[in-house]
């Protein structure tokens, strides 16, 4: 599988992590939580047009360039994550980021190799 591919695998946490946020009560409340899901789509966003011409330098040269911001919206929803809600459905998409997040910034480090 190439690494395109096995990123893209890992978004598809990043998508419903994004949409469990843009859906809950709690978004409404609370406007960094919102600019989380915002950010997490703006990196989506980013590498679409890369994906859907199957063009795996593009893809690999965007998801790094982006990296940066995708990793601070992770790091700010376990930050709030405690604040806005306690419940398990929280703390398990905090938990599903941060994995998806780290397996993305292990292969485009080794992309780097």
């Amino acid at each position: 599988m190439s690494l395109m591919h096995r990123i893209d695998a890992l978004i598809s946490h990043v998508w419903m992590v994004r949409t469990f946020i843009k859906h809950s009560e709690e978004l409404e409340e609370d406007p960094e939580l919102s600019d989380v899901q915002r950010t997490l789509y703006d990196y989506m966003l980013a590498l679409g047009s890369a994906w859907k011409a199957q063009d795996e330098e593009a893809y690999i040269k965007q998801a790094k360039k982006k990296l940066g911001k995708l990793r601070q919206a992770t790091d700010d929803f376990a930050q709030l994550q405690p604040e806005i809600s306690t419940h398990m459905n929280f703390q398990m998409a905090v938990r599903s980021l941060q994995f998806a997040v780290a397996e993305i910034e292990e292969i485009l480090n080794r992309s780097s190799e």
